[in-house]
């Protein structure tokens, strides 16, 4: 195993505080709180410095180190499906997909959160309901990320969870780089 630097600084402490900002505004503090609002901006201003980050930031973190590709994602899952192992140092086609969804989910809540705290949207229904709509898509997104992660994991051999603690991604050999 090679152990190889993929996650700066920067990506750990953002993917930790949106999901605990995250886990906060879902499962703990009232909706109609000061608090829950306060969390939604702070969240939107980690989106905001992600998006910038992924523009100028270490390779790993780098949107172009992870286009959208439907054709690469269908290659992961015909290579889980066969039994390929295929291991990624940074985000694997469909973790890179997630992390669109997840990022494109984030600003749609907080783009509604915002807008049922607007004299023009206050109080309308499909304002709330796309809010609520686009929360649970996320939640739903967040068990799906978190499955994937610690089964990739286990099928591949490479402890990713860890690596978003440590920064670091112990690769067998022969992994793409």
């Amino acid at each position: 195993m090679k152990k190889i630097k993929v996650w700066d600084p920067f990506v750990r402490v953002f993917h930790w505080a949106v999901v605990a900002g995250f886990a906060m505004n879902a499962l703990i503090d009232d909706p109609e709180s000061k608090l829950h609002e306060w969390i939604g901006y702070a969240i939107l201003a980690m989106v905001g410095l992600r998006l910038i980050w992924g523009l100028i930031g270490t390779r790993h973190a780098r949107f172009a180190d992870f286009p959208p590709s439907v054709s690469a994602a269908v290659g992961q899952m015909t290579d889980i499906a066969t039994g390929r192992k295929r291991a990624h140092v940074g985000h694997s086609p469909l973790g890179g997909l997630m992390i669109y969804n997840l990022i494109l989910s984030l600003l749609a809540i907080c783009g509604t959160g915002y807008m049922m705290t607007t004299d023009t949207f206050f109080g309308i229904a499909w304002v709330e309901e796309a809010h609520e709509i686009l929360v649970a898509w996320a939640e739903v997104s967040v068990v799906f990320h978190i499955a994937a992660a610690i089964a990739e994991s286990r099928r591949l051999g490479i402890n990713l969870p860890k690596s978003m603690v440590t920064g670091y991604k112990e690769m067998p050999p022969g992994a793409e780089m």
